[in-house]
């Protein structure tokens, strides 16, 4: 007689994949080395990838983190966020169907459940990159645990002493809290838990004009909330320039988006039940009511609680950690990177200044954080990118530029796609061939932009840039048209 079949075995489901990888539950701290070559604290974009590049160069390295592997990229930013938006954008396109010659959908239910249960999938697989199994392999000892500086060569945390001879701070940054009288007591999210979110809320107020709250704002009005977005300045996205703000702001009032600029909150409260934000815009008051409240104004570096000033490091506490330009601390064997001492606070920046750490530590390199190509993108529709110089920084430095501006309406991919809203401008230094930045707003910015980054950093100029085959037809071919401009213009 045949023995039954075990039953097969529950596969796991995301969430517990994912934390098996970046906290596993059981996981057992390493025996400590006498001293390792290199000892980074912080497992972010920057944390690991320092700790990558100094395991391939054969060193003794070890990784300390106090929560999760993959920072807020992989847990609370990036991932989560994208995959929302490209939900949210999936369903917007399903209304616009019959532009595009297709049948109209009856009206699709969205199942929010679902949104969230793909976002976490998909983190869950990225996650596979930065899982302490990988890290292992390479030969990285990981520890789990609230570390800090003992003294200038040892980190501690409990009962484990680490010495070190170099050592890289890349502890990263988290949500700017609330200065608004009766927020904390109404209840807020951040990025920290809006990815938490298990049912679409009917109302969402979004604090904060930067480039999460829109990103946020659109997307989640395009799942069906009803959204208000308040910012206490004139424009959104602060940094980048006014003409690429005001598309964006056109673009997201299509959407439905309710928006309130030069508009600041000055307290919250619970009426009836519901949260209430209370604003000010000229000496007008107003209210707005929300089920749901998002605080996204900044973020602010993690410089408590390591014990700093124990190893020499000097520190401020706005701008984090103080580095020279070779992202060498006060104490002159520790470094840092990434959001913990840098102003722009995105996960390439994180992840280049590592690199840049990891090189001036070990290899006696004399890399500069200075001559990073650093290129962004804010991940609404139409996406807004930049890299280098804007027009303001220029006239501050006393920079004669000229600018050469192609709109996405005269570009022959963006007209078929129907995505022609926006521009990609060139900034050059008056007199030469030489790009000193581009702001891009098309549905595509965050690749194009990539085209941009490589040609500044080549050193490449207008005049070859002109003379680079683009395949056709393509969005970026506003960049070639661009550089043709130029050639235009110097053969007057």
């Amino acid at each position: 007689m045949t023995e039954p079949s075990a039953a097969p075995k529950a596969k796991p489901d995301d969430e517990t994949v994912f934390l098996r990888r970046v906290r596993p539950e059981r996981w057992r701290n390493p025996v400590p080395k006498d001293v390792y070559d290199f000892a980074v604290l912080g497992a972010g974009p920057a944390g690991i990838a320092a700790a990558a590049a100094a395991a391939r160069l054969g060193v003794r390295v070890a990784l300390i983190e106090r929560n999760r592997l993959g920072g807020n990229s992989l847990n609370a930013g990036s991932i989560p966020s994208k995959s929302i938006v490209k939900s949210a954008g999936v369903y917007a396109a399903m209304h616009k169907a019959e532009e595009f010659g297709a049948p109209m959908p009856s009206e699709p239910p969205l199942d929010f459940a679902k949104v969230m249960d793909r976002m976490r999938r998909l983190r869950t697989r990225v996650s596979e990159h930065h899982s302490v199994e990988k890290l292992s392999a390479l030969g990285i000892d990981v520890f789990f645990g609230a570390a800090q500086f003992e003294n200038q060569d040892t980190l501690e945390f409990g009962d484990t002493r680490l010495r070190f001879r170099k050592a890289l701070v890349a502890t990263g940054a988290r949500p700017r809290g609330p200065e608004i009288p009766g927020l904390a007591e109404v209840g807020y999210r951040t990025s920290a838990t809006i990815f938490a979110l298990e049912a679409l809320p009917e109302r969402l107020a979004v604090i904060g004009g930067g480039p999460l709250g829109c990103e946020m704002a659109q997307a989640f009005c395009r799942l069906g909330s009803r959204v208000t977005i308040i910012q206490n300045d004139p424009k959104f996205l602060p940094r980048e320039e006014r003409d690429a703000a005001e598309i964006l702001s056109r673009s997201m009032a299509r959407d439905g988006v309710e928006i309130r600029l030069n508009t600041t909150v000055v307290g919250a409260r619970v009426a009836n039940g519901v949260r209430v934000l209370q604003t000010v815009n000229n000496d007008v008051k107003g209210e707005i009511e929300a089920d749901e409240i998002l605080l996204s104004i900044g973020r602010v570096p993690n410089i408590e609680e390591i014990g700093l000033e124990s190893a020499g490091i000097v520190v401020d506490a706005q701008r984090g950690i103080k580095v020279d330009d070779f992202l060498r601390t006060t104490n002159p064997n520790v470094y840092a990177a990434g959001d913990v001492c840098m102003e722009l606070k995105f996960t390439n920046a994180a992840q280049a200044s590592a690199l840049i750490a990891v090189r001036n530590a070990l290899s006696e390199g004399q890399d500069r954080q200075s001559r990073l190509v650093v290129p962004w993108c804010t991940y609404c529709d139409p996406e807004i990118a930049h890299v280098g110089l804007h027009v303001w920084e220029a006239r501050l430095r006393s920079i004669p530029i000229k600018s050469y501006t192609v709109l996405m309406h005269d570009v022959d991919r963006a007209i078929t796609d129907g995505s022609d809203a926006g521009f990609v401008k060139i900034h050059v230094a008056d007199g030469t061939d030489r790009i000193l930045g581009a702001t891009i707003v098309a549905s595509r910015a965050s690749e194009l932009i990539n085209e941009m980054s490589v040609i500044m950093s080549a050193g490449v100029g207008m005049n070859g840039l002109a003379n680079i085959v683009h395949t056709y037809p393509a969005e970026s071919g506003a960049i070639m048209l661009a550089a043709l401009a130029y050639v235009r213009n110097t053969l007057v």
